[in-house]
This record gives structure tokens, C-alpha cells and sequence, in this order.
């Protein structure tokens, strides 16, 4: 059986990041794991976490028993005007943050393992779905995570930070597959070390990733000494909520500046963390940072961190007029400024997103090249109509020389224009020469040259401008129906007392045999007690409370988890 995911809202050049949650493909185990965070988070939470978290739990259709659907997260998320969309684990920084920019909240279905239940490095449903939707119920939050996410999806990383991408990618699935050695998890901690030593500065992406990680991910709010949770990685985990109040923890006012200057570590609870005056404070402070951006200020600059990333680009110049591809090099003047900019590969020219007809990547597939600046005496041609052109002398079916002042030199027969408005973006030239002093940039005997219009890079983006025709149409693909796996006998245990949870009146003779069972021959099996005892508990089972009590005392005395079995305790024991 197949089943077609259906999602017009998402936007073309996201589609590919989409993937499918098969619920029924989450163990009893699974969902174990979820019941037991949410019930720890719930105990915890009331009275040190952001008003809006608590109660946006309800608004956002999270149950605490159970692991959501996003489906139904998706229907919740929509009366505020967000929607959800599955994703399939660590997806590259402009994407992530550009679902965020559309208001679609991306979330990964996998679900920690019980022996990382405390803290992931990797994105799991609870920290996404758990610790990311409730809060966006607030309407400065929200607003604050579109805000940012049209930042970051707009930052340049360098070609080394792409190689950590894959680098923590990876790092975060070996931590949580089944079968990983300590040697395998040594190997890829190794492998992310030495990618992050390759790094020799800082770039937009990294910057932004910061202040996202002390903010929405690990931000506190209000008053430094006694603040509120608001960020989802401390929202989202047992053990880093309550470490992240604690006195082992220090507490330093968030200044742009400082969050900019401050690295972190994924694999490891934090030992510093900032505390945001208001959300108000978050979305002046980020947006003022953002001016200083390519995808803002463009120029050299903009230039330059295209180069550097070494991936898919566009630039927009003051006509209007977009360049997309790989940027390769740049030329500049005597004071640093480039007069001539270059890509390597397929290239494209859009205006307005939209790739102008003849100028997609089947024409300029070997790349393509610009000059960029006035022309001798001051001239620039943006902004010149047809009419205004021919008082120029440029026109169909003549010969045109344009001499810039930068010393570039443009020769050749005109045979086409493109306007925008009845303002001119593109001259086509053909027997075109251009040259910089004696050095010949492109040779009548290289076909047609596409000479763009524009004095300045207004702006510069990680991304094309135009991603329908640069890369094809992407459509959300029909999934199989994945079809789950038998329960092993732990698994089966694990689904008998869920089964009892959800009973009104259950057997008191299935749930002593039962709690034989697991005593037996699973001891050191603490989640599964755990709930058996609230069974007990709620059940008025004295006998079987105490003997469950007893044996979780004893396993919590020698467990690596002791302090999660303690915090189970407290939470089943004082309700």
C-alpha cells in the first residue's frame, strides 16, 4: 500500500528535505521513553519554564503518554498560523532555518534510546516536537524564530563548515544506532575534531548558528539571577533543564556580541548560558545583526563569502537582474572593490526569482561572467529605456562598445535586450570581446556574450534564485508503507503494561505476574518498573509498591542512570 504526502505549502527548494513518519514503526519501548521525559518535564517544568511553553503543551496537541503525529501537530499548529513538515534528522543550516522562515517548524520522528534518554546530540521528535511547538504559541516567539529563520537561511557558511556538517551528521547517527562500538562513536567524534580544526575563521552561517544555539535551542529569559526556560534543547531534556538552573551553571546577560564570541558543544550539557531580557530585546538585537549580512549589504563582501562557501549562489544587482551558480572568482580595483565577477559551471539569470526564458542553465552551462561598476564618465545603463539606450548609440543590430570605468572594455553586435519595467537588465552581444588591460576575459570566438546591467551587488544569497528551473521541479514523492517488525519479549512487556496503564480497572493478577516477570528476568530494566510502579500506585497495590520500590532502590544504588531512576521515583512517589 502506498500513501502520497500531501503538502502545497512547502516550498519547491525544501521539498527534497521532506520525509515520512511511520508511527507505526515506534516501539512500545519508544514510546516508554517519550512518557517518561514528558512526565519528568511536566514535574520540573511548572514554574521555571516560559509561561508560553506550559501553555502552548495543550494548544500545540502534545500528549504526554504518547508520541505525536505530526499530522496532528500540523492541524494545532495552523490556527497560529505554523504548520510541521517531517524531516529526516540533521538537515543542511539554510534549510532548516528556511522552514523556520516560512513558519514550518521541521521535525526529525527519530526517537532517542533509552540510554540517551537524559541528553542527544542528534534531533529527535522530543526535542523538536516537545520542545520547539509549545512555545510558539507566543506571538513575539514566533515571531522572533521566522525572523531569524529568514536570517540564517540567508548566512554563507564556509567550505569547511559544510565538511562539519556532514561531520556532526554523521557523529549523531552513530551515537544512536543500535549497534555503534565505543570505537565507532571515538571514530566520529574524531573525525568532527578534525574537521572543526580546518576552520581558520568565522563565517555568517556559524554566527548565526550561535546566537540561534544560546537563544531558541538553550536561551533562559528574565532575570539573571532567577530566570525562565525558554530554549528547546533545555525544554526538551531531563537532565539539561534541571542542570541548566542549577548554581554548576553560569548565568551571563545575552548581548549579541557575547553570543557571537561564544562556541558551543553539541555533545555535552552546557556549562554557560545566557538569559534574554525579553523576546522584545531577542528580535531588535537579530535584526539589527542582520544588516551587516551579504544577503543585506551585498558588495565585495557579499562577493567574496559566495566564493568562499564554494556552493550554489545568486547575486542581485541594482537592476535587478540575478546571477546564480557557483561563484569562482572576483576581480577588484586598486581600492578593493570588484569590477568583474565570474561562476563556474551551470549558471542561470532570473529577475524577481523567476529565471528569464533562454537564460537557464542549458544555455549557460559552462559558467558565466560579469562586469560590475559604471561606465567611463560616470554613466550607468540601469534604469535606461530603449529610447534612452539608442540616444546612447546601443541598439538592435549595431555595433556597441561600453568602456567602464574600471578599465573593462565591452565590444560586440547587439542582437537582443531584456527589459524589467521597460528598463533595461540584459544587453546580448555577439563577436564580443572583453578585456582588462591586455588580458582577454572572453573571446569573440567563445559564441554569445550576456552582458548583465548593474552598477552594484545589492545583495548575495546562499541559494539560487530560481530553484524550480536551475535544479527541475521536486515533488514530495509517494512513500512505501513500512510494515513493523514483531516484538521482541522485552518489547511485548513494555506494550502489556502500557496496555495496563490504560485500563480503568485492571487484573491485579496480570499485573503481579507481570511484575514477576520483569523482576525475573529483566532487573535491571528500570523504565518498565517505573511504570509498573504508578500502576501500583494508582492501584493502591501496597505489597507490589513496595517490592517495585525496593528492587528500583537497589538497581538506582550501581545504574549508570541512577539519578533518572531517583527522578522517576520522585516524580511517581510524591503524586
Amino acid at each position: 500500500m502506498k500513501t502520497v504526502i500531501q503538502e502545497p505549502f512547502i516550498p519547491q527548494h525544501l521539498r527534497p528535505f521532506v520525509a515520512e513518519q511511520h508511527y507505526n514503526l515506534y516501539s512500545p519501548i519508544d514510546h516508554a521513553v517519550w512518557r517518561y521525559v514528558m512526565r519528568q518535564n511536566h514535574h520540573f517544568l511548572k514554574g521555571v519554564a516560559h509561561e508560553a511553553f506550559t501553555d502552548g503543551l495543550t494548544s500545540s496537541g502534545i500528549n504526554i503518554d504518547t508520541i505525536p503525529e505530526v499530522e496532528e501537530m500540523r492541524n494545532r499548529l495552523s490556527s497560529i498560523g505554523w504548520s510541521a513538515v517531517i524531516v529526516d534528522g540533521l538537515i543542511p543550516g539554510t534549510a532548516f532555518f528556511d522552514f523556520q522562515a516560512h513558519g514550518i517548524l521541521p521535525i526529525a520522528t527519530d526517537i532517542r534510546k533509552k540510554t540517551n534518554i537524559e541528553y542527544t546530540p542528534a534531533p529527535d521528535i522530543i526535542h523538536e516536537a516537545a520542545g520547539h511547538a509549545p512555545i510558539l504559541f507566543d506571538e513575539l516567539y514566533s515571531e522572533f524564530v521566522k525572523i531569524i529563520g529568514n536570517i540564517g537561511a540567508n548566512a554563507f557558511a564556509s567550505k569547511e563548515e559544510h565538511k562539519i556538517f556532514e561531520a556532526t551528521r554523521e557523529l549523531s547517527i552513530v551515537m544512536e544506532k543500535d549497534t555503534s562500538t565505543e570505537e565507532d562513536i571515538r571514530l566520529a567524534k574524531e573525525k568532527l575534531k578534525k574537521a572543526q580544526q580546518l576552520i581558520t575563521g568565522i563565517s555568517e552561517a556559524e554566527l548565526i548558528s550561535r546566537i540561534f544555539w544560546w537563544t531558541v535551542e538553550f536561551g533562559l529569559i528574565g532575570d539573571v539571577n532567577n530566570p525562565n526556560i525558554f530554549g528547546a534543547g533545555l525544554l526538551s531534556s531531563v537532565g539539561e533543564s534541571k542542570h541548566s538552573l542549577s548554581d554548576k551553571v553560569k548565568k551571563r546577560r545575552f548581548t549579541i556580541e557575547d553570543a557571537i564570541s561564544t562556541e558551543y558543544d553539541v555533545t555535552s550539557m552546557q556549562n554557560q548560558l545566557f538569559v534574554a531580557e525579553s523576546f522584545e530585546q531577542l528580535i531588535k538585537d537579530v535584526t539589527a545583526f542582520s544588516q551587516k549580512m551579504a544577503f543585506r549589504k551585498g558588495g565585495t563582501e557579499g562577493i567574496e563569502k559566495a566564493i568562499q562557501s564554494g556552493q550554489l549562489a545568486h547575486l542581485e544587482f541594482d537592476s535587478g537582474i540575478q546571477l546564480s551558480g557557483v561563484f569562482s572568482e572576483v576581480m577588484k580595483d586598486d581600492n578593493g572593490e570588484a569590477i568583474f565577477v565570474k561562476t563556474s559551471g551551470p549558471s542561470a539569470l532570473s529577475i524577481q526569482n523567476n529565471e528569464i526564458v533562454g537564460h537557464g542553465v542549458s544555455t549557460h552551462h559552462d559558467g558565466f561572467s560579469a562586469p560590475i561598476g559604471n561606465l567611463t564618465g560616470g554613466l550607468s545603463l540601469e534604469n535606461k529605456t530603449e529610447q534612452e539606450l539608442k540616444a546612447l548609440g546601443i541598439e538592435f543590430n549595431k555595433i556597441a562598445q561600453f568602456t567602464f570605468e574600471s578599465g573593462i572594455e565591452v565590444a560586440g553586435h547587439v542582437t537582443d535586450f531584456v527589459f524589467n519595467h521597460d528598463k533595461v537588465v540584459l544587453i546580448t552581444l555577439e563577436e564580443c570581446l572583453v578585456k582588462y588591460n591586455e588580458q582577454i576575459l572572453f573571446d569573440t570566438s567563445w559564441g554569445t556574450y550576456d552582458l548583465i546591467v548593474g552598477t552594484k551587488v545589492l545583495s548575495a544569497r546562499p541559494t539560487v534564485a530560481d530553484f524550480a528551473n536551475f535544479h527541475g521541479e521536486a515533488t514530495l514523492e509517494e512513500v512505501e508503507t513500512v510494515e513493523a517488525p514483531p516484538l521482541n519479549s522485552l518489547e511485548q512487556i513494555y506494550a502489556d503494561v502500557r496496555t495496563i496503564l490504560n485500563q480503568k480497572m485492571p487484573s491485579i493478577h496480570e499485573i503481579e505476574l507481570l511484575t514477576d516477570r520483569i523482576l525475573n528476568e529483566f532487573p535491571d530494566e528500570w523504565l518498565v518498573q517505573l511504570e509498573l510502579l504508578e500502576i501500583a500506585v494508582k492501584q493502591q497495590l501496597i505489597p507490589l509498591k513496595s517490592k517495585l520500590s525496593k528492587q528500583l532502590a537497589h538497581t538506582s544504588e550501581t545504574h549508570i542512570q541512577t539519578n533518572l531512576i531517583q527522578n522517576g521515583l520522585k516524580v511517581i512517589l510524591e503524586k
